[in-house]
Order: structure tokens, then sequence, then C-alpha cells
């Protein structure tokens, strides 16, 4: 069942992996080509039912993140079950999971004891919440609680508010964007070894390695972090500011920048102010500078003078919400939608210039390629009968879903 197309055609993945972290990065995997095989429990992937709103019977949560995948379901928990999962391993570059640790060595697939010897070439993939061992080792973990654990929470939020969690599953995404890049760089030293290895990641390193600029100013002078709201640590103005519409977001980084900014603002002066020469003077006089900068946007429309900002060079935008974002000429330009029949998705942001990422599939309903993929296999039907009906399978009959045209994103 190979995509025939893109960077990675030619590569077969299975993926053991479950809501977010997992998928996401077997998704990437995907759209380049890599053909995914996601082995769905019984129960399915539980994200199925993160809803509203839903796609029929499965929730749009879920179909975030699971494209061009052929999916098949299979219960690991019989021994029938995992005689599928090897049979398919024997044709595999790479197996994602996110199982607690210790549960693929309890069935008898233990990376060095059992994968490695057996399967040497398999780049095997682990997506934990704390790893396999220390302190936390073992233990469940989420990608709101990793956000509160590695300090993500404390610096976000108002200067005189509670700590607040990010308004989207950081964590879990920057874990499935590491994944991603540890396979490929497994897969890249493969070919100079010939062999496999397996990929630690986990959500609480991913969270700790997400703390800059926190982290490098603790080190440099010893004092916590204080939240700042939408403003920078570390730079001003770096903030959302008040206009006689929505909010602009300014992120001046430098003084020529600066002093653009107040020359279009007819406010020259203010780049020459004592208070504002500099980035460390504008940092000690963050109030000050807000005040000036506010009187000076009050008559202005965030949308009509970030255009003339941007035009300058002077990094700045409204702050949109996700339906603006949607009809933005740009996000059409930069073909970030895709639509396959009733399916709509965020396109892969990795853009390869002769092996572009392609979006052949809608998501898989619950075991609806179990057929094809055993097929494959050379399990044959009768014995596909009898594990259906001791409940080891569970495959939709393939007349039952519309297939889906290849397509591009538009």
């Amino acid at each position: 069942m190979s995509s025939g197309y893109g960077a990675l055609n030619g590569i077969t993945v299975v993926d053991l992996s479950r809501v977010l972290g997992g998928p996401y990065c077997t998704q990437a995997l995907a759209d380049h080509g890599a053909n995914v095989i996601k082995l769905e429990p019984p129960t399915g992937d539980e994200t199925r039912g993160w809803g509203p709103p839903f796609c029929e019977e499965t929730a749009w949560y879920f179909m975030g993140v699971n494209r061009n995948k052929n999916g098949i379901c299979v219960d690991l928990a019989t021994d029938a079950g995992r005689a599928i999962l090897w049979q398919l391993l024997e044709q595999a570059d790479v197996l994602v999971e996110n199982f607690k640790p210790g549960t693929l060595a309890r069935w008898g697939m233990d990376y060095q004891r059992d994968l490695a010897p057996r399967l040497p070439r398999l780049i095997h993939c682990a997506v934990t919440g704390f790893g396999a061992s220390g302190p936390l080792g073992g233990l469940p973990g989420y990608d709101a609680a990793i956000q509160a654990m590695t300090g993500l929470m404390s610096v976000n939020g108002e200067r005189d508010a509670p700590p607040l969690r990010v308004g989207l599953p950081v964590v879990d995404m920057v874990t499935g964007l590491n994944a991603l890049a540890g396979i490929l760089l497994a897969l890249h030293e493969r070919e100079r070894s010939g062999q496999g290895q397996s990929i630690d990641i986990a959500l609480y390193d991913c969270g700790v390695s997400l703390l800059h600029p926190h982290l490098p100013n603790y080190f440099g002078s010893g004092k916590i972090t204080a939240r700042s709201g939408n403003a920078h640590p570390n730079i001003a103005p770096y903030d959302s500011y008040r206009t006689s519409s929505e909010p602009l977001y300014l992120a001046v980084g430098n003084d020529r920048q600066f002093a653009k900014l107040c020359s279009h603002l007819g406010a020259a002066e203010l780049a020459s102010d004592p208070r504002f020469t500099d980035n460390r003077s504008r940092c000690a006089h963050r109030p000050e500078l807000k005040q000036a900068l506010e009187s000076l946007l009050a008559t202005q429309d965030a949308k009509v003078l970030s255009e003339q900002l941007l035009k300058l060079g002077v990094p700045c935008a409204p702050v949109q919400d996700i339906k603006e974002v949607l009809q933005h000429p740009h996000t059409a330009y930069r073909q970030l939608l895709v639509e396959l029949g009733s399916y709509r998705g965020t396109a892969s942001p990795i853009k390869l210039l002769r092996t572009p990422a392609q979006y052949r599939s809608a998501p898989p309903e619950l075991g609806q390629h179990t057929q094809a993929v055993l097929d494959e296999l050379g399990i044959d039907r009768d014995t596909q009968q009898r594990l259906l009906a001791a409940g080891v399978l569970i495959s939709k009959p393939p007349g039952d879903t519309d297939t889906q045209e290849n397509a591009t994103s538009e």
C-alpha cells in the first residue's frame, strides 16, 4: 500500500500511537510519502470521541492528525493480534508507539531483548510522559500536566494573574516534531551503519526544551522570570498595543526598526529620547514606552497600519482569530488548507521543491483498511474471518467507505 510518491516513499511505518504526539509525527511522515499503518485497539484511538465537533461518528480532533494513514484494528492483548503485529514489523522500517513503558516487554517485544535481534534494521520510537526510568520514569503524562510541571504555565499569563496553560497542546506537538526529527536522523544514520536503533522521546524533556529565553535568563541572573502577558521579557517594544480597531502586536527587534516605527507614526523624536534610544533603555522604561505608543496608535486601524509597517520592514501583525486566519489571502497562497471530500485539514508546513507533501486520503474509519493490509500480509480470508469472529480484528467492509482521490492543498 505504498504511496508511490514523496521524499519518504518506500518507508513503512507501523503506528501504534494514540492521542496527539505520536499521531502528529506519523501524519507528517505520511504526508511525505511514508506508508503509515495505524493500528488501533477495538475501542479505537480515544481521540475519536474527543468532541464535539464530530464528522459523523469521529471527532474532528482525531481528524486533525491522522490523514494519509491505512487504519487497521487489531487487539494486541491477544496472542493472535501480536502475531499480526510481528508480521507487520517484519516489513516495517519504523515502529512508533506511546504505550506505558514496559508494555512491549510484557508482550515479548522489548526493543533490546526481542526487536533488535530479530529485526536489526527496525527503528523504534517510544513517546512517553517521562521516559522509562528515573524518579518519574514510567508515569503517565498529558500535555497540560507537563506544561504545569515544566514551568511553561509559570511564565504564561498576565503579570498579576495566575499561571495559565498555553492555549494549544504545545508540548504534545513539539514532542511529535522531535519524534519526527529523531526518526529522520535514525533513518539517515541507518544508511551508513545498516542498523536501526531505539529513540526515546519524553514529553517532560520536550517541555523543558521549550523554556527559551527563560532558562538562559535564569542561568544569567539567578532570578525567576515573572509573567509578562504579551510582552517579551528581553525586548521592547515587543507587545500587544491598543489601536482604534483590534490590538496590534509590535515585534520590534532592533533600533533601526524602532526608528522606522516612530517616524511612520509621526513621532521621530521618540527614537532619540534617552529613555528609548536602545533596547536596554526601552526595557527599563516599558510603561512609559507603552503609554507613548498607544497614544499614537489610538487613531490607527491595526490591519491598515500593519500592512504599512511590514512594507517598511517593521515586524507586526493585527491579532486575528481562527476564522480570520483561514480567510487571509496569504493562507490560501501558501496552500495551508487541504480538502478531501468532506475532510478539511491543515497542510504540511514543510515545503520540498521536488517532492512536496501529497494528501492522498482522509483519516481512516476504525478498521477501514484491516482487510486490505492483512491481504498484503498474505493472511487468507478464512483466517481473517476467524479472527473477526473471535474479536481480534475489526474490519470495515471496503464498500462502506467512499474512496478519496489524491489531492493537493489549496
